[in-house]
């Protein structure tokens, strides 16, 4: 399956949860805009080979930033960003 970054990058979206748990497992202290700004970044930068599919979701992993966001393959809602384990 081939997957559509632009289609993602169009439609990702928040719930106001999320915002805090980014933060949480982030350790930021970042604004809503500043995490919505910087996972745009983040999701636009990334190449594609680092986009994958499993299950219901995309996880796109950034070695720059050291994170992962995880993304509804439905609803292109944020689920969670976490710290990639080295």
């Amino acid at each position: 399956m081939k997957i559509d970054k632009k289609e993602i990058l169009k439609n990702h979206c928040y719930t106001e949860l999320v915002y805090g748990r980014i933060n949480k497992k982030l350790e930021t202290n970042f604004k809503d805009l500043e995490i919505e700004h910087f996972i745009k970044k983040v999701l636009e930068e990334t190449s594609i080979d680092f986009y994958k599919k499993i299950g219901k979701n995309f996880y796109i992993s950034n070695i720059e930033n050291n994170i992962k966001i995880t993304v509804n393959s439905h609803t292109f809602r944020i689920i969670t960003v976490d710290k990639i384990k080295r």
